[in-house]
């Protein structure tokens, strides 16, 4: 069994695909993936009106998630692009990812509480931020939960880029 079920690789990959089908078509590349996989279950990060309670608790010592994400998010968009759920464009700006042609039917299956949840913050996000550039987006993290952004900005960004 595994000790982390709300960070596996399958549950992550879900989120990832939930959020990607709700961003559908605009196509988002893994630093943003990896906010998205963070605010998709702690909205509560968000100031703002209409902001959805997190669903997942806000514990003290999340600031370092981001960190850890990164690396999950990017094995979870690999599994779901091997599953075909998941599409990947190597453009100028490096690696981006778009829901795939069959996203919206798995994601419509998704059914229990969570699952419901999980796409109604997908879509407040969605709403939010499809029509930000990842500049934007970027100073909303960095001004809403900054240390976490300069310490994941440190880490090697080249990373994403070997899918």
């Amino acid at each position: 069994m595994d000790k982390h079920p709300f960070n596996s690789t399958l549950e992550t990959g879900i989120r990832a695909l939930v959020v990607l089908e709700a961003f559908y078509p605009r196509h988002c590349d893994l630093m943003e993936m990896t906010w998205f996989d963070h605010l998709i279950v702690h909205t509560g990060d968000i100031d703002g009106q209409d902001v959805p309670e997190s669903l997942h608790p806000d514990l003290p010592n999340r600031t370092g998630e981001l960190l850890v994400r990164r690396q999950l998010v990017e094995r979870s968009l690999r599994m779901m692009q091997q599953m075909h759920l998941v599409e990947v464009f190597e453009t100028e700006g490096g690696i981006e990812f778009c829901a795939g042609e069959e996203a919206p039917s798995y994601v419509g299956l998704l059914q229990t509480p969570y699952s419901l949840a999980l796409k109604d913050r997908a879509r407040w996000m969605a709403d939010r931020f499809t029509q930000q550039a990842s500049v934007e987006i970027r100073q909303l993290i960095e001004g809403r939960i900054g240390r976490w952004t300069t310490e994941f900005t440190t880490d090697d960004t080249s990373s994403g880029r070997s899918l």
